[in-house]
């Protein structure tokens, strides 16, 4: 608990007083050629299930799309959040400016259109992953898949052992999504603005760095 957390990749120099980071990846490098992999048991087909896109670490400029596209998921979900706690999933432009400084982002892209995006961070041996979204029409098509791979191959590369995740009683579709990629409830349960938010966790085999 002493450890500080570090942030993954090179800081933005923006909101140095923000709540602390879980410790980044050291290097969010760019995964190319990702196809629509290890999805094939969502119940979705989608026409889009053959297209190309490419997941990559978010710079600054992806800001407003990322914005577009955590909005663009959860709206489907706001009545059944507080108004709180909506806010703090779908971010606004102070608070994405914070995440991209402690958090590593990356992003999927097609067509130079953001349609999924995810968040991941270290802390000793611990990783934590937060914020991932998927544009609804790009659902079902293995974006999900290959944005947790890459943070978690990321996460792995910096020595973490296990990641952990939140999630929320409305997130239904997201829980079975985690526990078919090996997450299981830690029986942690916080409060998240007056709901209930529920600890996922997993280990990582195979870390690279520090044995």
């Amino acid at each position: 608990m002493a450890d500080r957390p570090r942030r993954i990749g090179p800081r933005t120099g923006h909101d140095r007083t923000a709540r602390k980071p879980a410790r980044s990846c050291t290097d969010c490098s760019l995964i190319n050629g990702w196809r629509n992999a290890d999805d094939n048991a969502t119940h979705e087909e989608s026409s889009m299930a053959t297209s190309d896109y490419q997941i990559r670490k978010a710079s600054e400029k992806d800001s407003d799309a990322i914005l577009g596209c955590l909005h663009t998921a959860f709206e489907p979900y706001r009545t059944q959040y507080t108004p709180q706690g909506f806010a703090d999933t779908v971010l606004d432009f102070e608070t994405i400016r914070r995440r991209m400084y402690d958090m590593c982002i990356l992003v999927a892209v097609s067509g130079g259109r953001i349609v999924g995006t995810i968040g991941c961070a270290v802390k000793g041996r611990e990783g934590h992953l937060r914020g991932m979204a998927v544009s609804p029409e790009w659902q079902g098509t293995g974006v999900a898949a290959a944005l947790l791979h890459a943070a978690e191959t990321e996460l792995q590369n910096n020595g973490c052992r296990c990641v952990t995740l939140d999630t929320t009683a409305p997130l239904k579709r997201a829980t079975r999504f985690y526990e078919k990629h090996g997450f299981s409830a830690t029986g942690r349960v916080s409060d998240f603005f007056g709901m209930p938010l529920c600890e996922y966790s997993k280990a990582l085999s195979g870390s690279r760095r520090g044995g």
